[in-house]
């Protein structure tokens, strides 16, 4: 009798793949600034990068890749939010050690990190996941475990992420105007 009830458990919480719409969330910060998803894909994609523990190796190289290519994510419009389930006096150690330019975000409460389907069993401790969501909140790119600690592909959807731009017409010169 348990097992059904399990089972749809299991079946109502997915992670986000290509094409879905991501979970929405407002969150503060290690600063305190707040952020919300809808928002910040109306200005370019935004790279949800969760990552399970400050200070260990995998986290480590991770996330200054994420530090070391910021610029081309900042060329293509994009921004990065580094989730974990540490707190945030963690994780502002961690971000000032790393020199890192963007937004580390605490979850302890593993609240966003569930609204993604990317906890940990048993444990309030996220997987490596990145998420790259553009506009009106679809994602665009998933790379979990290994693949998500280089951000080369994460970096490449970001191009995805913006709106298309037409391609420039030119205006027709206005007639000459016939003198009488």
């Amino acid at each position: 009798m348990l097992a059904p009830v399990l089972l749809a458990g299991l079946l109502v919480a997915a992670i986000p793949n290509v094409g879905d719409t991501a979970p929405d969330f407002t969150v503060k910060d290690t600063d305190g600034k707040v952020y919300i998803l809808s928002e910040l894909v109306k200005q370019g994609p935004v790279i949800v990068a969760f990552f399970p523990k400050a200070f260990t190796g995998g986290c480590t190289k991770e996330l200054k890749a994420y530090t070391a290519r910021h610029s081309d994510i900042e060329k293509l419009q994009g921004r990065v939010l580094a989730f974990s389930t540490d707190d945030a006096e963690t994780l502002k150690r961690f971000k000032a050690e790393l020199k890192a330019p963007f937004p580390f975000i605490p979850d302890p409460d593993g609240k966003v990190v569930e609204s993604y389907d990317v906890k940990m069993p048993l444990v309030t401790v996220s997987k490596r996941y990145t998420f790259v969501v553009g506009e009106g909140r679809k994602v665009l790119k998933v790379d979990s475990g290994g693949d998500a600690i280089d951000p080369a592909g994460a970096i490449t959807s970001c191009s995805q992420g913006k709106p298309a731009t037409p391609p420039a017409t030119k205006e027709p010169s206005p007639a000459p105007e016939a003198k009488p």
